[in-house]
């Protein structure tokens, strides 16, 4: 059977840019098929048509027309499957650009947001945290291409509702601010001029009126429980001095109420006396009883001059107490601000490790290394929320005994506030001050916290700096920061070398 003839497309094909074949376009393909109307006419027209295609289905049109050709149609079924198999791979190979994916990506990483992070940071609102968690359900089911309209909408009511919560949650926090700003100012009315509290106070302020952060909080926590542990120490002096002045004063009251009443007896006896003396017959019954009244004058005055002894004794206790309480306000005054040690743990504070570190500095220019870590205590926030301010001070107290008993006699730890510390440590290297603090970190595995029947497992993350020649505090302890924090983004748990 002669082949037959389809309609010349010839004049509407082009040459495939880089292909086999020759690339045919959509009225040429219409003017293929028009005249086809048998099966073999359309085979004949599909198989030009494909071979008019590029590349590799160009080639597969080319096999199309031969077993046309030949009338060899189990080789055209051939070839159509595996024009098939070709046209499907080319499909998932020429995939429109992923659009949808990165799309269904966004809405994930927006219902996360949205479900996890934002319904987290709004326990306190339930009804936005409600709102919010609903959103992300929504969101759940949205595919591209359908209407967003609806979504934006609810998503911008809900920040717009988050941010008025936002500046409510500000206002409200400036407030208690300011509330209490007003009673440490209203305290500090109350007190005298000198008193040591003033300083106290003052600082506190200060931490308070600057950026509001973490730290600032820590730092005021921290001056207040100072600032209570000293008050205790005066309550208690101010109590002991009471106590034994008023024990003094009880036995000089006695002392006064056994005079007085002795007073009285001798005012009976010097009646009586008197009575005697008008009755007397002669000189030496006279004699006698002046005798006897000059022996009860000589005991009662004896009785005014020890009285007067135990006043002067009282007076002299008293001076004594209003001494050593002076002494004592003075003490605490001086400690306020002068104090070199963090009284929670012990160890050196800001001022103290300032002086320590201007010393080894000093003594550093000798060629001598210096080493300084900055160590801040893992998941801090955390272990207060569970077991409590005490529990946290606990830990506080364990991470400077333990570093107190591996370290040198010679290193230098000091508090910084909160959960930081700062560890000097002269003469040595930086391999070495690695290989110090993961031993400290070994140690503090294998003995952890015991707190209220619990085993506490205590880490930190340190950044370790060796100091430069002529390198400031302050630069130094910026690199070592810097490597803390590469510390806390590694995982936690590590000491990490500062670069340089």
């Amino acid at each position: 059977m002669p082949a037959p003839t389809t309609p010349n497309a010839t004049s509407r094909t082009r040459d495939t840019p880089g292909g086999t074949g020759r690339a045919i376009d959509s009225q040429a393909l219409v003017a293929l098929f028009a005249g086809a109307d048998d099966p073999q006419q359309l085979l004949s027209a599909f198989a030009d048509g494909v071979a008019g295609l590029h590349d590799e289905l160009g080639s597969l049109g080319g096999y199309l027309q031969s077993a046309r050709r030949s009338e060899d149609w189990p080789a055209y079924g051939r070839a159509m499957r595996q024009l098939i198999d070709k046209y499907i791979r080319t499909v998932e190979l020429d995939a429109p650009p992923p659009t949808d994916a990165q799309a269904l990506r966004l809405r994930d990483l927006l219902r996360h947001a949205v479900g996890s992070a934002l319904a987290g940071l709004l326990r306190s609102e339930p009804a936005l945290a409600d709102e919010a968690i609903a959103l992300a359900a929504d969101l759940r089911g949205w595919t591209p291409g359908q209407d967003l309209d609806a979504l934006s909408r609810r998503i911008t009511d809900l920040c717009h509702r988050v941010g008025v919560h936002g500046q409510d949650a500000e206002e409200h926090v400036s407030l208690l601010l300011g509330l209490f700003d007003l009673l440490l100012e209203n305290i500090g009315e109350l007190l005298d001029e000198k008193s040591w509290l003033h300083g106290q106070i003052g600082q506190i302020r200060s931490l308070l009126s600057g950026p509001l952060s973490r730290s600032a909080i820590e730092g005021a926590r921290t001056e207040l429980r100072q600032m209570l542990y000293r008050q205790t120490l005066l309550k208690t002096g101010i109590d002991e001095s009471r106590t034994a002045m008023r024990a003094m004063m009880g036995t000089f009251v006695e002392s006064l109420d056994g005079m007085a009443a002795q007073t009285g007896e001798y005012q009976d006896r010097l009646t009586g006396h008197a009575v005697r003396i008008r009755e007397a017959r002669s000189i030496g019954e006279l004699n006698g009883l002046l005798d006897t009244v000059l022996e009860d004058t000589g005991h009662i005055q004896a009785r005014a001059v020890r009285a007067r002894d135990d006043l002067v004794a009282a007076r002299r206790e008293l001076e004594e107490s209003e001494r050593r309480l002076a002494q004592m306000e003075q003490k605490l005054s001086d400690a306020a601000g002068l104090a070199r040690e963090d009284e929670l743990t012990g160890c050196l504070n800001r001022r103290g490790f300032d002086e320590a570190f201007a010393h080894e500095t000093a003594r550093a220019r000798e060629d001598r290394p210096l080493c300084m870590a900055l160590v801040d205590l893992d998941d801090f926030r955390r272990l207060n929320a569970v077991h409590g301010h005490l529990g946290g001070d606990a830990a506080l107290r364990h991470f400077v005994d333990i570093a107190r008993l591996t370290l040198r006699d010679h290193d230098v730890i000091g508090r910084f506030g909160g959960e930081e510390f700062v560890i000097l440590m002269p003469a040595m290297t930086l391999p070495h001050a690695l290989a110090a603090m993961a031993g400290l970190r070994t140690v503090l595995s294998r003995r952890p916290l015991v707190q209220e029947n619990a085993r506490i497992p205590v880490t930190f993350s340190a950044g370790i700096a060796l100091r430069r020649p002529s390198e400031s505090f302050e630069s130094l302890l910026k690199r070592a920061d810097q490597a803390m924090y590469q510390a806390k983004r590694a995982g936690k748990d590590r000491s990490v070398a500062a670069s340089g």
